[in-house]
């Protein structure tokens, strides 16, 4: 498995082999890393009117899961979304009830998770057993922030969303994201013709800004750009040009003084936090099949005032570019002349990061 080093040295480096991208079985290897990460759930503020929360992006990875909060403290957890008795969804859609039932046969559940009755079940032997309550996966929050894991037998998990949130908290702790409003109207469903990975790693590198978004390219100092790496992630601090919507940061801030226009945070695998002065964009990555990808978007909301200014204005426009250049890279990507490239040691540290995080599902 030579063929898939990649060298710490980033001058040094090739990047991941292009069968990472179009190669079945090397796709399927990759979902691994879906399994036992931290997964973006939801915003707190989306459980403000309901206390039951599917989360499709869950089930589209393959673990149906909801949100469930069963008081008024709102206390949230994590449970799977799918009946003990034929794996039917249990929820369908958000909603506020006193009990979940099962649409398909009536089995129903308490808010917590637990069995509370079943129809035609008289003499079954050793029934009800905890079983046939709902599966409660890990949660962990981060000012307002939800995140799950599929994996809770995983150790390292709880040390790993800690490093997470410290680096969030580092940046951002001053930032009263707990607050922000989820804005339905800011929801996008894209499905592209492109692997995952090369979503991502376009995501990662600001070298593409002055040759495909000319609108964000006047937004922000592209020789100003820089990214930085974290263990489990990436962030990319967009500085403004004078003039341009930007934070106004606190001296508690590592970056005060500066004119920050946005903080672009990737979270291993699929997790994208783009915070900007008007509030947070959070793009999901779901990996649909090896050339399929579909990418979601959610908005919440600081200050409206600050909507339609600065790095986050059109972010439609961006998305779309973007997408173009992901689309073409991935009919490129197949062709006998193209294996693997190098990186750009100023430009590309966020995607050599992920590469040599990737590499470590292949085995």
């Amino acid at each position: 498995m030579g063929d898939i080093e990649v060298d710490s040295d980033i001058t040094r480096a090739k990047a991941i082999p292009s069968r990472f991208y179009h190669d079945c079985e090397t796709h399927n290897r990759m979902m691994k890393a879906f399994s036992n990460s931290w997964l973006f759930a939801a915003h707190q503020h989306e459980m403000e009117k309901h206390n039951i929360l599917p989360l499709p992006q869950m089930t589209e990875l393959g673990e149906a899961m909801i949100l469930t909060k069963s008081d008024a403290e709102g206390g949230i957890q994590c449970r799977s979304n799918v009946c003990t008795h034929r794996g039917m969804l249990v929820a369908q859609q958000p909603c506020l009830v006193k009990t979940l039932q099962c649409p398909y046969h009536g089995r129903t559940f308490s808010l917590d998770g637990k069995f509370r009755s079943m129809p035609e079940f008289v003499g079954v032997a050793d029934f009800p057993s905890p079983r046939d309550d709902l599966m409660e996966y890990d949660i962990d929050v981060w000012n307002g922030l939800l995140f799950t894991i599929f994996d809770n037998s995983s150790v390292e998990s709880s040390s790993d969303f800690a490093r997470i949130r410290e680096e969030l908290e580092l940046r951002l702790g001053w930032l009263e994201v707990e607050k922000f409003r989820y804005d339905p109207s800011r929801d996008r469903d894209y499905l592209i013709a492109a692997n995952w990975a090369l979503y991502v790693d376009n995501y990662l590198e600001g070298l593409h800004i002055p040759h495909v978004h000319s609108d964000l390219n006047q937004t922000l100092d592209y020789d100003s750009y820089r990214t930085e790496t974290f263990p489990g992630g990436v962030v990319q601090v967009g500085i403004a040009k004078p003039g341009e919507a930007c934070f106004d940061l606190p001296e508690s801030s590592p970056d005060h003084g500066q004119l920050i226009g946005a903080y672009y945070f990737w979270i291993f695998p699929n997790t994208m936090l783009n915070f900007y002065p008007w509030g947070l964009s959070v793009n999901i990555v779901i990996p649909s099949d090896v050339e399929e990808t579909r990418i979601l978007y959610r908005g919440y909301v600081g200050s409206v005032d600050d909507l339609g200014k600065g790095a986050g204005g059109d972010l439609d426009k961006v998305e779309a570019e973007d997408q173009s250049i992901v689309e073409s890279v991935q009919k490129g990507i197949k062709s006998s002349a193209f294996r693997r490239g190098r990186y750009s040691p100023n430009r590309e540290t966020g995607v050599h990061h992920f590469h040599r995080m990737l590499i470590e599902f292949d085995h």
